[in-house]
């Protein structure tokens, strides 16, 4: 028994618990031979267990905690690049509120000019030319804010 002495002497159940398997499983390993075990006066079984052999199980835990982390990293970084986007939306819209509040000044001096323009062009009223430049004058904030 000597080289047993450095294992745990287990019974199957316990076995099964550090192994995080079923009992039908260490039963089958004692069947195939690949657990080391014996019999006591009383037929019960015994498994030697080496103490690295629950460590095999943390390390899978620890290999899905690992995974587990840096799942949750990518969902809270994911979380932070939505609200960064939102928040550029947010930015996005007041300037376009702002453009559309001083839209009504724009319009205002653009139709001061006009009636300007009107007056001055009463003796060159036969020039189509100069109707059509005024309109063109008008209209160009018009056309960049898709009004014409």
């Amino acid at each position: 028994m000597g080289v047993y002495e450095k294992m745990y002497r287990v019974t199957v159940a316990e076995a099964a618990a550090r192994l995080k398997v079923k009992e039908q499983a260490i039963r089958k390993r004692i069947q195939r031979g690949t657990l080391a075990h014996d019999k006591d006066e009383d037929g019960r079984v015994y498994v030697y267990l080496d103490p690295q052999d629950g460590a095999t199980s943390t390390n899978i835990d620890t290999g899905m905690d690992k995974l587990l982390q840096s799942l949750q990293d990518q969902i809270a970084y994911l979380r932070q690049e939505a609200e960064d986007w939102k928040e550029e939306a947010r930015r996005k819209d007041t300037i376009i509120m702002s453009l559309t509040q001083h839209l009504p000044e724009l319009q205002a001096p653009a139709e001061s000019l006009g009636g300007l323009q009107t007056a001055s062009e009463g003796p060159t009223k036969g020039n189509p030319r100069g109707q059509q430049e005024s309109s063109q004058r008008r209209s160009w904030w018009r056309q960049f804010f898709g009004l014409e």
